[in-house]
Formats: structure tokens, C-alpha cells, sequence
């Protein structure tokens, strides 16, 4: 249980802020989109739009659940708070860390979900419905809430690593 495991909104600096910060704690870095992306052999988007929301919500929990990792940063999809048992696999590798921003940041951040490859469930259709839907799962799942808005990056690393008990 030495992972760090972080989850949030697409945009929330998952794997930007997880390869720094897993450089500087010493730890390795894993991508579960990357794996995805590279067992598939396409972008998010070109799954999403071949498989559907569902048949790439089965991939990215196989992949999640399947993860095996010792004292890494592990930077998950956005997406991947709709499986408990991708989570429940998750939070015994070790913290979950909820990388927050508020709805209006997300939106500045991606101007388009579609080209992000960003999933979109059953009746959700628009970042507020995605963002009421999933907030409450990655609070759900967090073990510790890293709040993101109008930081850098490297103030983003900084405060996952004061949050974790990293000294950087």
C-alpha cells in the first residue's frame, strides 16, 4: 500500500502533476489512459467512438483493476470512478488523492469534451451533468482532497505531496 493514486475531473492535472511529483518522491509513474491508449492501439477519442461509453468503461476497468504497482503514481482516466471494482483494486495499492476543481475551471481548461475523449454516460450530454455525476463518486472514493483551482502545476505537486506527508 505505498501508491499514490490519483483521481478527478479530466483537465485536473492527473498526469501532469503525477510524472513530476513522481520524480520528485522517487516513485514510478504509471498512466492508465497511456496503457489503454497503447494496448488498443488508438486515442481515447477513437475508442470511445468505437467501442462506445460502455464497451471503453469495461476496457478502462479491466486495465484498472488489473494493475499491479509498487511505490508509483498512478494517474487514472476521468472515468474511472464509475467501477467500484476498479476502486476497491485501487485503494488497496494505496491513497486515493482527489485532484478537485470547480466546474468553471474544467470548462476553461477543455473546450471541447468530445475531442478529449472524455466519456459521456447515458443521459449526460454536457460538462454540468458530468461534473454533478462524478463529483460525488471522487469524493466518494478520496481519501484525501487536493483542491486545484488556480494553482500551477508545480503548486499542484507540491500541495498532493504536503496532503500525502511528501516532503518535496
Amino acid at each position: 500500500m505505498d501508491d499514490l493514486v490519483l483521481i478527478g475531473m479530466p483537465s485536473s492535472g492527473k498526469s501532469t502533476a503525477g510524472v513530476l511529483l513522481a520524480k520528485r518522491i522517487g516513485y514510478g509513474f504509471i498512466d492508465t489512459d497511456l496503457i489503454i491508449q497503447g494496448e488498443q492501439g488508438a486515442l481515447l477519442s477513437e475508442i470511445i467512438e468505437r467501442e462506445g461509453a460502455e464497451g471503453f468503461l469495461a476496457i478502462e476497468e479491466r486495465v484498472n483493476a488489473g494493475i499491479a504497482a509498487m511505490r508509483c503514481v498512478i494517474a487514472t482516466g476521468g472515468s474511472v470512478c464509475y467501477s467500484p471494482r476498479a476502486m476497491e483494486h485501487l485503494k488497496k495499492l494505496g491513497k486515493i488523492v482527489y485532484l478537485a476543481l470547480s466546474e468553471q475551471e474544467v470548462a476553461r481548461r477543455i473546450p471541447s469534451l468530445a475531442k478529449r475523449g472524455v466519456v459521456m454516460r447515458g443521459d449526460v450530454h454536457t460538462l454540468e451533468e458530468l461534473y454533478a455525476e462524478r463529483v460525488p463518486l471522487y469524493e466518494k472514493y478520496a481519501d484525501v482532497t487536493v483542491h486545484c483551482d488556480g494553482q500551477t502545476i508545480d503548486e499542484t505537486v507540491a500541495a498532493i505531496a504536503a496532503a500525502t506527508g511528501f516532503k518535496l
